[in-house]
């Protein structure tokens, strides 16, 4: 039951002929917030960044739950299994341009709505986290960094 998010996204992109081979992660600091949300996105803060215990709870939904690792991978590389075969890669929390340019508020509008132009879907709009799990989530994508 764990893994039946990944799966059901991995098999969505073969059916839609979204599979292709793994391409290397496009410009980390391209934005994703459409222009007319950005200034909200970037104003907003989350709560959570440096709280040991909520980082912890964020990973075990990155883990489980949200099922984040399937396309990011564990140690959020964008190199999960499903991941591999994405075009644009998923994002890669490892990479220390990404944390530099990109805001929390950006970070979690990507969660709640997507990423246009990837495979990356609404966790929080199509109500597979909540608005609190994707901050803790996005709590836990920045020990990556």
């Amino acid at each position: 039951m764990k893994y039946w998010l990944g799966s059901f996204v991995l098999f969505a992109m073969v059916m839609t002929g979204s599979l292709v081979a793994y391409s290397a992660e496009k410009d980390p600091c391209a934005p994703r917030v459409p222009a007319d949300q950005m200034a909200a996105a970037k104003a907003e803060k989350n709560p959570y960044i440096g709280n040991a215990a909520v980082i912890a709870e964020g990973k075990a939904i990155f883990e489980g739950k949200g099922t984040c690792f399937t396309c990011h991978g564990m140690g959020g590389k964008g190199d999960g299994d499903a991941g591999k075969a994405l075009d644009p890669s998923p994002r890669n929390f490892t990479n220390p341009e990404f944390h530099k340019c990109k805001t929390d508020g950006e970070m979690l509008w990507v969660i709640t709505n997507g990423s246009p132009g990837t495979a990356m879907i609404p966790a929080v709009s199509t109500g597979i986290l909540t608005a609190d799990e994707a901050k803790k989530v996005q709590a836990y994508e920045r020990t990556f960094k």
